[in-house]
């Protein structure tokens, strides 16, 4: 098996590391336990965090052990790292929530029963949550150097904004992710952490305290930010993040952001974010520049990922809901499916009695789900051809709805263009 320094290196995972050779040699001797920590800032992780999930899940299949820290505590300060401005608190209620959605999201990244190197998931309030104030400054406090703590990137670059600063809050937050590197040393014989490019502050201030505290040799590692060609960061559209949660970004529009991405950074998210090997990528990258216009890496890509995070169901419901969406038949689904499917349009709910003869005229249905503004423009809209029902050519301005368009005995669907869905639920 390729060591895991090089299978991160090629897929250029690595940004940078304490000691790379050491950290080579420690992964090659033996089973290594490495952590990586998520802040439990909403009830849903994003595609901001799939950088991290992947590299915890190849140092599993590589044989080592993972550690996923959920920060119960660290979530309650707001970590400064690449902010440029003070964290909103939360509430530990809030927290707590978080914390439970996220949970289900790592465990499907991540084996927790393989054995030895089974994963282990931890939130840090566990053992923060013990400290007394004065006990923390005298057993943690002491040993960080204030010099040291603002010339970190992060401390500096907030205290350097004319319009910035920083609270002792936030500046402390550096203290609690060190000693969570100490604790899990101590406890789970853990030597090494990794994280994004915008963590190096925090996890060189963890392997500081521990060579104070415990005169032991830890290591740090951490992976790009996952960004475009043009640098700016991806997982943000026009509707705002895209979200692991299917309550937050359907399995559809999540499906869909990946056969969008840009040709210039699919090569680099195969490598970041899939299980697929280099000769695979390779091969794929391949055939994708000869027929760039088919998309073939992109869609190999949402496949991927789709089914990593919403399973092979969530992956159908996507597939399926790209075939309608384009055109295709919709007759034959059943409830579930509409309900998966068309969580993202538009719906209205009317009387089920309306489709009783002579009909809901069409006109008025489409007026009443606000695919048009007025019965005039939906009579424009069904002449020229551009209004569907359930995605067949309304031909008529006449034309109404009758019980025999109802989908799973419950919903219509109503199409105006080529892209304008919305669902017309009757009860």
């Amino acid at each position: 098996m390729e060591h895991i320094i090089e299978e991160l290196r090629w897929r250029g995972l690595i940004h940078q590391t304490t000691d790379e050779e050491g950290l080579t040699r420690l992964l090659s001797e033996k089973m290594c336990t490495v952590y990586i920590g998520f802040d439990p800032t909403s009830d849903s992780l994003h595609v901001g965090n799939l950088v991290a999930l992947m590299v915890l899940r190849r140092f599993q299949r590589a044989g080592h052990r993972p550690i996923a820290v959920v920060g119960g505590a660290t979530g309650m300060i707001g970590d400064p790292s690449g902010k440029s401005e003070e964290r909103n608190l939360l509430s530990p209620e809030t927290i707590a929530d978080n914390i439970a959605g996220i949970e289900p999201q790592l465990r499907r990244f991540l084996d927790f029963r393989c054995g030895g190197n089974s994963a282990l998931l931890l939130n840090n309030y566990d053992w923060m949550g013990k400290f007394g104030y004065l006990e923390f400054l005298r057993d943690v406090g002491k040993h960080f150097p204030v010099n040291v703590m603002l010339a970190k990137e992060s401390v500096r670059n907030r205290l350097e904004r004319a319009d910035g600063g920083m609270s002792y809050t936030e500046f402390s937050y550096m203290l609690l992710q060190a000693y969570d590197f100490v604790y899990l040393h101590d406890h789970y014989d853990c030597q090494i952490q990794a994280g994004g490019s915008d963590q190096w502050g925090n996890i060189t201030a963890g392997i500081d305290l521990a060579r104070r505290l415990r005169g032991v040799q830890l290591y740090g590692i951490t992976c790009p930010l996952l960004t475009r060609a043009d640098g700016s960061k991806m997982g943000k559209t026009e509707s705002g993040a895209v979200w692991l949660s299917p309550h937050k970004t359907s399995p559809y529009q999540f499906y869909q952001y990946w056969i969008n991405v840009d040709d210039a950074d699919v090569g680099k998210c195969l490598k970041y974010l899939t299980d697929l090997d280099r000769a695979q990528i390779e091969q794929l990258l391949q055939e994708h520049g000869s027929n760039p216009q088919q998309r073939i890496a992109q869609r190999r890509l949402a496949t991927e990922l789709t089914r990593l995070v919403h399973g092979e169901a969530g992956l159908q419901i996507a597939q399926q809901a790209t075939q309608i969406f384009f055109g295709g038949e919709i007759g034959q689904l059943t409830g579930e499916q509409i309900e998966a499917i068309f969580a993202d349009v538009p719906s209205t709910q009317l009387p089920r009695s309306l489709l009783d003869p002579p009909g809901l005229p069409v006109v008025d249905a489409l007026l009443a789900v606000g695919l048009v503004k007025s019965k005039s423009e939906a009579r424009r809209l069904i002449s020229q051809g551009g209004a569907y029902v359930n995605n067949r050519m309304v031909a008529s301005q006449d034309a109404t709805l009758g019980q025999e368009d109802l989908l799973a005995g419950a919903a219509v669907v109503l199409r105006a263009g080529k892209k304008n869905y919305a669902l017309l639920r009757l009860a």
